[in-house]
């Protein structure tokens, strides 16, 4: 497995760089990006749930599902976005793929592990206002790598921390230019992002005539990101979208502070082990500080309030254990969400909704698998200016599963 892991990591390093975080949503230019699904395909495929966990899968939402843990587990996705953009009478559409995640969970008894790399946040627009005199543009976003821990008090109750470090950096570009003079300004601005933050959780499963109950909780206090901020003006001359800088300024800004929203996710369901399972969350998201895009203003009145969601979802497995029929083992997963992001503009809240669908493939004689998920969503409105948007994103995941920390027994 660890030379699977090696290869994995150098393919998932050599995709990152040419496939760089971009999320081509003019929301994206809010605060620190657009927020991203920083689960599992797995759960992605059941609406975004983080209720359910098991020996052989992780849990990236929820730092108590490592102590149910029983075989280390490496697990690498990415997706594919198509996104459509409609404003009034004017429809564009974009694409993009990027990582999700690369992670590796292991067990020690009672005790589980899990560390890696998550994008969190996605920063990916271009916008002009109405006469084109003045041009925005962004990229970048926020990542995280995280090193959390689980413990099985008993068979049923397990807890989890997790602490994060988050860094990155965004990029905001103006560029101004007026009718008949020949040159325009531009404005970069640059954010380098660092902090850090931290998860706690646990989840309880209960099995009672043969039906396993489960509830899950998980809570993520407010975090604070320090903001090193660089501003580059220049004299430009655009012909033909290339730019010619005539005179150049870059400037180090005084250093500010960012608020990350607090989170707190309830969560219940009910299932059979190995053959089906059903469950709802509820997430309030609270009010976060941003000031990212610090002297920019399309034309735009942000306001960030407290935000939440509903997610419902499940699986089934025809038969997990059939050796004659392979489709039996497939796991097929779907699922709902509906999100009220907590970012208002222009008087209107921006929403987002979702529906899902998965199949979890079998591969190998071991517990490898490879999720596949489809996902059809909608966020914002075209109602006071603003742009209405679907979207598909098609993930992709593979899993590897071996067995650590085994005591030898030498004859």
């Amino acid at each position: 497995m660890i030379k699977k892991i090696i290869v994995l990591f150098i393919i998932c390093s050599s995709l990152n760089s040419v496939a760089q975080e971009r999320s081509s949503s003019p929301y994206s230019f809010f605060g620190v990006g657009l927020q991203k699904f920083k689960g599992t395909a797995e759960n992605r495929a059941m609406g975004g749930l983080s209720i359910f966990s098991d020996s052989i899968h992780l849990n990236l939402q929820n730092p108590a599902g490592y102590g149910r843990l029983k075989l280390t587990t490496f697990t690498v996705a990415a997706t594919h976005k198509e996104l459509s953009l409609e404003q009034v009478d004017v429809t564009e559409t974009s694409s993009n793929t990027s990582l999700n995640y690369l992670s590796l969970g292991f067990s020690a008894g009672k005790l589980g592990f899990g560390f890696g790399l998550i994008p969190t946040t996605a920063v990916g627009y271009d916008i002009s206002n109405a006469d084109g005199s003045n041009q925005y543009s962004g990229e970048g976003g926020l990542n995280k790598l995280y090193l959390g821990a689980g413990y099985a008090i008993n068979d049923d109750l397990t807890i989890g921390f997790e602490t994060s470090y988050n860094f990155g950096n965004i990029q905001n570009r103006r560029i101004t230019v007026i009718e008949d003079i020949l040159y325009g300004t531009r404005v970069i601005d640059r954010s380098d992002l660092r902090g850090l933050s931290f998860n706690f959780g646990a989840q309880y499963k209960k099995t009672i005539k043969g039906f396993d109950f489960h509830t899950s909780v998980s809570f993520a206090p407010e975090a604070s990101l320090t903001s090193e901020n660089i501003k580059n003006t220049a004299t430009v001359v655009v012909i033909n979208d290339i730019e010619g800088v005539t005179d150049e300024d870059e400037r180090q800004l005084d250093d500010t502070d960012l608020t990350l929203p607090s989170k707190l996710s309830l969560g219940a369901g009910i299932g059979k082990a190995r053959k089906w399972f059903a469950g709802a969350e509820f997430t309030l998201l609270g009010e976060g500080s941003f000031n990212a895009n610090s002297g920019f203003n399309p034309n735009f009145e942000p306001t960030f309030t407290t935000g939440n969601s509903v997610k419902v979802g499940g699986y089934f497995i025809p038969k997990f254990n059939d050796i004659t029929n392979y489709f039996k083992r497939i796991v097929y997963r779907a699922g709902a969400r509906y999100e009220q992001s907590g970012l208002v503009i222009n008087g209107e809240d921006i929403n987002e909704f979702g529906i899902s669908f998965g199949l979890g493939l079998p591969a190998g004689q071991t517990f490898a698998n490879t999720n596949l998920t489809v996902e059809y969503g909608q966020r914002g409105t075209n109602l006071s200016g603003l742009i209405f948007e679907e979207f598909v994103n098609v993930s992709l995941s593979l899993s590897f599963n071996d067995r650590w920390f085994q005591k030898r027994k030498f004859n």
